[in-house]
């Protein structure tokens, strides 16, 4: 029998942690606002998110970021910045490590698809109450241009435990 997963973060030694799968997020800012998503399908479908997706054998990050904004919103981001990473743990042993992105430009028109819905808003108007509930602790860091790292422990779509550094 696995042994449970622990319900507070400092009781995981994060140093050698390995996420079941490596993914990424990726947000555009442009003129005071945020271009979202509501996601159609897989983990936090119905939920409002940036585009995003596991990396496929052999794929940087980088290059997850942009192929998943190309596939869900059919736009390809331009001079996309790296933000910080996303740990999370869930106590039914399903874990993903998330690195995100920023993009000021990008090519193409956000257009909605069989994956997400683009959502475009306001920077001070950010739906929270229809997201992950880590969002609030990482995202406003994002927009604002500082590095972090944050570990998370969640129950399904409840967050349990945090911890958010600016690195």
């Amino acid at each position: 029998m696995l042994d449970p997963v622990p319900h507070r973060v400092d009781l995981i030694d994060w140093d050698s942690w390995q996420a079941k799968d490596p993914a990424t997020l990726l947000f555009v800012i442009r003129d005071g606002k945020i271009l979202l998503i509501r996601k159609k399908r897989g983990l936090g479908a119905g939920k409002i998110n940036g585009p995003g997706g596991k990396l496929d054998p052999g794929e940087t990050p980088r290059d997850c970021a942009i192929r998943e904004c190309q596939e869900e919103l059919l736009i390809t981001p331009k001079n996309v910045e790296f933000c910080g990473e996303n740990l999370f743990q869930f106590v039914d042993g399903y874990s993903i490590h998330v690195h995100t992105y920023r993009a000021f430009e990008y090519d193409g028109t956000a257009t909605e698809t069989d994956e997400a819905e683009p959502l475009w808003f306001d920077l001070d108007e950010i739906p929270y109450d229809e997201m992950w509930e880590d969002d609030r602790l990482w995202l406003p860091l994002l927009i604002a241009g500082k590095k972090y790292h944050s570990v998370f422990i969640f129950d399904g779509d409840k967050m349990l435990d945090s911890q958010v550094d600016v690195i």
